[in-house]
Protein backbone atom coordinates (compact mmCIF):
# COMPACT_ATOMS: atom_id res chain seq x y z
CA UNK A 1 0.00 0.00 0.00
CA UNK A 2 1.29 3.40 -0.96
CA UNK A 3 -0.41 7.03 -0.93
CA UNK A 4 -2.03 8.25 -3.32
CA UNK A 5 -3.61 5.06 -4.58
CA UNK A 6 -7.08 3.72 -4.88
CA UNK A 7 -7.65 0.29 -3.21
CA UNK A 8 -10.48 -1.28 -3.58
CA UNK A 9 -11.18 -5.34 -1.83
CA UNK A 10 -14.25 -7.78 -1.18
CA UNK A 11 -13.94 -7.08 2.51
CA UNK A 12 -15.63 -3.77 4.09
CA UNK A 13 -12.18 -3.01 6.21
CA UNK A 14 -10.03 -2.76 3.37
CA UNK A 15 -10.64 1.06 4.70
CA UNK A 16 -7.60 -0.04 7.41
CA UNK A 17 -5.03 1.00 4.26
CA UNK A 18 -6.38 4.64 4.81
CA UNK A 19 -4.12 5.22 6.98
CA UNK A 20 -1.81 5.20 4.28
CA UNK A 21 -3.19 8.33 2.42
CA UNK A 22 -4.90 5.94 0.21
CA UNK A 23 -8.68 6.38 -1.14
CA UNK A 24 -9.50 2.14 -0.14
CA UNK A 25 -13.09 0.26 0.49
CA UNK A 26 -14.53 -2.67 0.38
CA UNK A 27 -16.82 -3.74 -2.82
CA UNK A 28 -19.20 -6.50 -3.79
CA UNK A 29 -18.61 -9.54 -5.65
CA UNK A 30 -19.91 -8.23 -8.88
CA UNK A 31 -17.37 -5.41 -8.76
CA UNK A 32 -14.82 -7.68 -7.85
CA UNK A 33 -15.06 -8.71 -11.07
CA UNK A 34 -15.16 -5.75 -12.93
CA UNK A 35 -12.14 -4.47 -11.39
CA UNK A 36 -10.46 -7.43 -12.25
CA UNK A 37 -11.71 -7.37 -15.83
CA UNK A 38 -11.22 -3.54 -16.55
CA UNK A 39 -9.66 -2.13 -13.82
CA UNK A 40 -11.89 0.25 -13.30
CA UNK A 41 -15.40 0.96 -10.88
CA UNK A 42 -18.19 3.14 -11.85
CA UNK A 43 -18.15 5.21 -8.92
CA UNK A 44 -20.49 8.42 -7.88
CA UNK A 45 -18.01 11.08 -6.19
CA UNK A 46 -18.70 10.45 -2.41
CA UNK A 47 -19.21 14.27 0.27
CA UNK A 48 -16.06 14.74 1.94
CA UNK A 49 -16.00 15.17 5.69
CA UNK A 50 -13.55 16.65 8.69
CA UNK A 51 -12.61 15.30 11.92
CA UNK A 52 -10.20 16.56 13.66
CA UNK A 53 -9.09 15.28 17.11
CA UNK A 54 -7.01 18.07 18.76
CA UNK A 55 -4.85 17.89 21.53
CA UNK A 56 -3.03 14.98 23.17
CA UNK A 57 -4.51 11.84 24.61
CA UNK A 58 -3.55 11.20 28.07
CA UNK A 59 -2.24 7.82 29.18
CA UNK A 60 -4.41 4.58 28.75
CA UNK A 61 -6.16 6.39 25.99
CA UNK A 62 -5.81 4.82 22.38
CA UNK A 63 -6.44 5.08 18.46
CA UNK A 64 -9.56 2.75 19.45
CA UNK A 65 -10.65 5.16 21.99
CA UNK A 66 -10.68 8.08 19.47
CA UNK A 67 -12.73 6.03 16.89
CA UNK A 68 -15.49 4.70 19.08
CA UNK A 69 -15.98 8.04 20.52
CA UNK A 70 -16.06 9.10 17.13
CA UNK A 71 -19.00 6.83 16.01
CA UNK A 72 -20.84 7.60 19.46
CA UNK A 73 -20.93 11.36 18.60
CA UNK A 74 -22.03 10.91 14.93
CA UNK A 75 -23.69 7.60 15.02
CA UNK A 76 -23.20 4.28 12.77
CA UNK A 77 -25.27 6.38 9.72
CA UNK A 78 -23.28 9.80 10.74
CA UNK A 79 -20.81 8.87 7.65
CA UNK A 80 -22.90 7.33 4.95
CA UNK A 81 -22.30 9.00 1.65
CA UNK A 82 -19.00 10.33 3.16
CA UNK A 83 -14.80 9.57 2.80
CA UNK A 84 -13.48 10.82 6.50
CA UNK A 85 -9.99 12.76 6.58
CA UNK A 86 -8.91 12.25 10.13
CA UNK A 87 -6.89 15.00 10.89
CA UNK A 88 -5.40 17.41 13.58
CA UNK A 89 -2.78 17.12 16.52
CA UNK A 90 -3.97 13.86 18.18
CA UNK A 91 -4.07 11.96 14.71
CA UNK A 92 -0.82 13.14 13.68
CA UNK A 93 0.96 11.92 17.02
CA UNK A 94 -0.30 8.32 16.56
CA UNK A 95 1.77 5.84 14.70
CA UNK A 96 1.03 3.86 11.91
CA UNK A 97 -0.71 1.00 13.64
CA UNK A 98 -3.02 3.34 15.45
CA UNK A 99 -4.03 4.95 12.15
CA UNK A 100 -4.76 1.86 10.74
CA UNK A 101 -7.20 1.31 13.83
CA UNK A 102 -9.14 4.52 13.10
CA UNK A 103 -9.41 4.16 9.62
CA UNK A 104 -10.86 0.56 10.20
CA UNK A 105 -13.65 1.24 11.56
CA UNK A 106 -14.29 4.47 9.10
CA UNK A 107 -17.06 1.95 8.04
CA UNK A 108 -18.68 1.25 11.35
CA UNK A 109 -19.23 5.03 11.52
CA UNK A 110 -21.13 4.63 7.72
CA UNK A 111 -18.72 5.88 5.36
CA UNK A 112 -17.37 5.06 2.22
CA UNK A 113 -13.73 5.40 3.58
CA UNK A 114 -11.60 7.06 5.98
CA UNK A 115 -8.16 8.21 5.37
CA UNK A 116 -5.27 10.24 7.15
CA UNK A 117 -2.98 12.63 5.11
CA UNK A 118 0.84 10.65 4.75
CA UNK A 119 3.47 12.55 6.64
CA UNK A 120 7.13 11.11 7.38
CA UNK A 121 5.82 8.39 10.04
CA UNK A 122 4.13 7.19 7.18
CA UNK A 123 7.31 7.36 4.77
CA UNK A 124 9.63 5.63 7.57
CA UNK A 125 6.71 2.74 7.97
CA UNK A 126 6.80 2.53 4.27
CA UNK A 127 10.47 2.52 3.79
CA UNK A 128 12.68 -0.85 3.42
CA UNK A 129 8.91 -2.78 3.31
CA UNK A 130 9.26 -5.77 0.98
CA UNK A 131 6.93 -3.94 -1.64
CA UNK A 132 8.25 0.17 -1.13
CA UNK A 133 9.53 1.66 -4.46
CA UNK A 134 12.70 0.99 -5.58
CA UNK A 135 13.32 4.98 -6.37
CA UNK A 136 12.18 5.98 -3.07
CA UNK A 137 13.37 9.59 -2.67
CA UNK A 138 11.05 10.26 -6.09
CA UNK A 139 7.98 8.36 -4.89
CA UNK A 140 8.28 10.02 -1.47
CA UNK A 141 8.65 13.51 -2.87
CA UNK A 142 5.25 12.47 -5.29
CA UNK A 143 3.92 11.36 -1.66
CA UNK A 144 4.67 14.77 -0.07
CA UNK A 145 2.31 16.74 -2.55
CA UNK A 146 -0.85 14.63 -0.98
CA UNK A 147 -2.43 16.96 1.60
CA UNK A 148 -5.38 19.10 1.56
CA UNK A 149 -5.55 22.10 1.03
CA UNK A 150 -5.33 24.46 4.23
CA UNK A 151 -8.23 26.59 2.63
CA UNK A 152 -10.08 23.90 1.50
CA UNK A 153 -14.07 23.70 1.98
CA UNK A 154 -15.21 20.35 3.89
CA UNK A 155 -19.18 19.30 3.14
CA UNK A 156 -19.13 18.47 6.77
CA UNK A 157 -16.28 19.02 9.71
CA UNK A 158 -16.08 17.96 13.60
CA UNK A 159 -13.93 18.52 16.01
CA UNK A 160 -13.24 16.54 18.96
CA UNK A 161 -10.84 17.61 22.06
CA UNK A 162 -8.35 14.68 22.51
CA UNK A 163 -7.32 15.89 25.77
CA UNK A 164 -10.72 15.18 27.60
CA UNK A 165 -10.62 11.97 25.56
CA UNK A 166 -10.93 8.84 28.68
CA UNK A 167 -11.06 4.98 27.45
CA UNK A 168 -14.05 4.13 25.68
CA UNK A 169 -15.91 0.96 25.76
CA UNK A 170 -19.63 -0.22 23.68
CA UNK A 171 -22.51 -1.26 26.11
CA UNK A 172 -25.15 -2.01 23.53
CA UNK A 173 -25.17 -3.43 20.05
CA UNK A 174 -24.03 -1.13 17.37
CA UNK A 175 -20.61 0.37 17.61
CA UNK A 176 -22.57 3.88 18.22
CA UNK A 177 -23.75 3.01 21.47
CA UNK A 178 -20.77 3.41 23.59
CA UNK A 179 -19.62 5.68 26.61
CA UNK A 180 -16.10 6.41 28.57
CA UNK A 181 -15.75 3.74 31.12
CA UNK A 182 -16.33 5.56 34.00
CA UNK A 183 -19.87 6.02 33.02
CA UNK A 184 -23.00 3.67 33.69
CA UNK A 185 -25.31 1.92 31.38
CA UNK A 186 -27.83 4.51 29.84
CA UNK A 187 -31.37 5.05 30.93
CA UNK A 188 -33.79 5.19 27.55
CA UNK A 189 -36.03 6.76 28.88
CA UNK A 190 -33.39 9.72 29.23
CA UNK A 191 -33.11 9.74 25.46
CA UNK A 192 -35.20 12.42 23.55
CA UNK A 193 -35.64 10.89 20.28
CA UNK A 194 -38.04 7.92 19.79
CA UNK A 195 -36.12 5.61 17.29
CA UNK A 196 -32.75 5.75 19.59
CA UNK A 197 -34.70 5.58 23.16
CA UNK A 198 -36.37 2.28 21.02
CA UNK A 199 -32.98 1.48 19.51
CA UNK A 200 -31.60 1.59 23.49
CA UNK A 201 -34.23 -0.13 25.14
CA UNK A 202 -33.91 -3.67 22.54
CA UNK A 203 -30.11 -3.09 23.11
CA UNK A 204 -30.42 -3.17 27.26
CA UNK A 205 -32.38 -6.42 26.78
CA UNK A 206 -30.43 -8.34 24.15
CA UNK A 207 -27.21 -7.54 26.56
CA UNK A 208 -28.91 -8.25 29.77
CA UNK A 209 -28.00 -4.58 31.19
CA UNK A 210 -29.78 -2.58 33.67
CA UNK A 211 -29.81 1.61 33.34
CA UNK A 212 -27.63 3.04 35.59
CA UNK A 213 -25.44 -0.08 36.19
CA UNK A 214 -21.36 1.30 36.02
CA UNK A 215 -19.84 -0.06 33.24
CA UNK A 216 -17.07 -1.34 35.26
CA UNK A 217 -19.13 -3.34 37.10
CA UNK A 218 -20.22 -5.35 34.43
CA UNK A 219 -18.32 -8.63 34.71
CA UNK A 220 -16.88 -10.42 31.88
CA UNK A 221 -16.81 -14.29 30.55
CA UNK A 222 -14.45 -13.78 27.85
CA UNK A 223 -12.11 -11.41 26.27
CA UNK A 224 -11.18 -11.69 22.79
CA UNK A 225 -7.52 -9.64 21.41
CA UNK A 226 -6.83 -9.78 17.74
CA UNK A 227 -8.68 -8.94 14.82
CA UNK A 228 -7.82 -6.33 11.89
CA UNK A 229 -8.93 -3.80 14.17
CA UNK A 230 -6.51 -4.22 17.09
CA UNK A 231 -4.15 -7.34 16.24
CA UNK A 232 -1.04 -5.82 15.36
CA UNK A 233 2.41 -5.75 17.02
CA UNK A 234 2.12 -2.58 18.75
CA UNK A 235 -1.32 -4.18 20.18
CA UNK A 236 0.09 -7.23 21.06
CA UNK A 237 3.02 -5.64 22.62
CA UNK A 238 0.17 -3.18 24.58
CA UNK A 239 -1.49 -6.00 26.36
CA UNK A 240 1.51 -7.51 27.04
CA UNK A 241 3.16 -4.87 29.20
CA UNK A 242 -0.25 -4.95 31.37
CA UNK A 243 -0.56 -8.32 32.04
CA UNK A 244 3.44 -9.27 32.46
CA UNK A 245 3.85 -11.08 35.59
CA UNK A 246 -0.20 -11.18 36.68
CA UNK A 247 -2.30 -14.01 36.21
CA UNK A 248 -5.57 -14.53 34.45
CA UNK A 249 -9.05 -13.78 36.57
CA UNK A 250 -11.00 -16.76 37.82
CA UNK A 251 -13.16 -18.64 35.36
CA UNK A 252 -12.40 -15.95 32.66
CA UNK A 253 -11.00 -16.99 29.23
CA UNK A 254 -8.56 -14.60 27.27
CA UNK A 255 -8.19 -15.49 23.44
CA UNK A 256 -5.15 -13.78 21.61
CA UNK A 257 -5.08 -14.03 17.71
CA UNK A 258 -2.56 -12.29 16.00
CA UNK A 259 -3.55 -10.04 12.95
CA UNK A 260 -0.77 -12.04 10.49
CA UNK A 261 0.76 -15.18 10.46
CA UNK A 262 4.03 -11.91 10.39
CA UNK A 263 2.35 -10.15 13.63
CA UNK A 264 2.18 -13.71 15.28
CA UNK A 265 6.14 -14.91 14.18
CA UNK A 266 7.41 -11.15 15.60
CA UNK A 267 5.33 -11.53 18.56
CA UNK A 268 7.42 -15.08 19.54
CA UNK A 269 10.36 -13.13 18.66
CA UNK A 270 9.45 -10.85 21.28
CA UNK A 271 8.81 -13.52 23.71
CA UNK A 272 4.98 -11.84 23.70
CA UNK A 273 3.83 -15.58 23.09
CA UNK A 274 5.00 -16.84 26.88
CA UNK A 275 3.93 -13.83 28.53
CA UNK A 276 0.42 -14.06 27.05
CA UNK A 277 0.52 -18.05 28.25
CA UNK A 278 2.01 -17.46 31.56
CA UNK A 279 -0.93 -14.95 32.33
CA UNK A 280 -3.27 -17.89 31.43
CA UNK A 281 -4.46 -16.92 27.49
CA UNK A 282 -5.10 -18.79 24.80
CA UNK A 283 -1.99 -18.32 21.98
CA UNK A 284 -3.52 -18.89 18.69
CA UNK A 285 -2.40 -18.90 15.28
CA UNK A 286 -3.42 -16.00 13.40
CA UNK A 287 -6.39 -15.57 11.39
CA UNK A 288 -10.20 -13.84 12.56
CA UNK A 289 -11.25 -16.14 15.20
CA UNK A 290 -13.51 -14.70 17.49
CA UNK A 291 -14.02 -11.42 16.04
CA UNK A 292 -16.80 -12.77 13.48
CA UNK A 293 -17.43 -16.08 15.92
CA UNK A 294 -15.70 -18.34 13.44
CA UNK A 295 -15.41 -21.98 14.10
CA UNK A 296 -15.71 -22.93 17.36
CA UNK A 297 -14.29 -19.14 18.77
CA UNK A 298 -17.75 -18.30 19.81
CA UNK A 299 -19.54 -17.16 22.88
CA UNK A 300 -22.50 -19.18 24.50
CA UNK A 301 -26.01 -17.58 24.78
CA UNK A 302 -25.79 -15.11 27.47
CA UNK A 303 -21.63 -14.78 27.60
CA UNK A 304 -20.75 -11.42 27.39
CA UNK A 305 -17.10 -10.73 25.67
CA UNK A 306 -14.48 -7.68 25.90
CA UNK A 307 -13.45 -7.69 22.33
CA UNK A 308 -10.90 -5.64 20.59
CA UNK A 309 -12.30 -6.10 17.22
CA UNK A 310 -15.19 -3.63 15.52
CA UNK A 311 -18.86 -4.94 15.71
CA UNK A 312 -20.60 -5.64 18.76
CA UNK A 313 -24.08 -6.82 17.01
CA UNK A 314 -26.51 -9.31 18.16
CA UNK A 315 -24.97 -12.81 17.36
CA UNK A 316 -21.98 -11.58 15.70
CA UNK A 317 -19.92 -13.75 18.41
CA UNK A 318 -21.83 -16.13 18.50
CA UNK A 319 -25.94 -17.27 18.60
CA UNK A 320 -26.62 -14.93 22.22
CA UNK A 321 -23.50 -13.69 22.92
CA UNK A 322 -22.83 -9.75 24.10
CA UNK A 323 -19.86 -8.25 22.77
CA UNK A 324 -18.58 -4.63 24.15
CA UNK A 325 -15.92 -3.30 21.98
CA UNK A 326 -12.93 -2.18 24.21
CA UNK A 327 -8.71 -1.40 23.15
CA UNK A 328 -6.12 -3.67 24.04
CA UNK A 329 -5.69 -2.00 27.11
CA UNK A 330 -9.01 -1.94 28.46
CA UNK A 331 -8.81 -5.59 27.08
CA UNK A 332 -5.74 -6.80 28.96
CA UNK A 333 -6.89 -5.14 32.35
CA UNK A 334 -10.53 -6.59 31.92
CA UNK A 335 -8.69 -9.50 31.66
CA UNK A 336 -7.29 -9.23 35.28
CA UNK A 337 -9.78 -8.06 37.16
CA UNK A 338 -12.73 -9.90 35.28
CA UNK A 339 -15.06 -6.67 34.98
CA UNK A 340 -14.64 -3.71 32.29
CA UNK A 341 -11.41 -1.89 33.39
CA UNK A 342 -8.70 0.05 32.33
CA UNK A 343 -4.90 0.21 33.55
CA UNK A 344 -5.26 2.82 35.93
CA UNK A 345 -7.50 -0.01 37.51
CA UNK A 346 -5.09 -2.11 38.39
Amino acid sequence: TQPGMTIVCGDSHTSTHGAFGAIAFGIGTSEVEHVLATQTLPSRRPKTMAINVEGSLKSGVTAKDIILAIIAQIGTGGGQGYIIEYRGSAIRELSMEGRMTVCNMSIEAGARAGLIAPDQKTFDYIKGKPHAPEDFAAAQSYWETLFTDSDAKFDVEITLDANTLEPFVTWGTNPGQGLPLNASVPNPADIKDAEERGAAERALEYMGLTAGTPLKKIAIDTVFLGSCTNGRIEDLRAAASVIEGKKIAPKLRMLVVPGSERVRQQAMKEGLDKVFLDFGAEWRNAGCSMCLGMNPDQLAVGERSASTSNRNFEGRQGKGGRTHLVSPLVAAATAIRGTLSSPADL
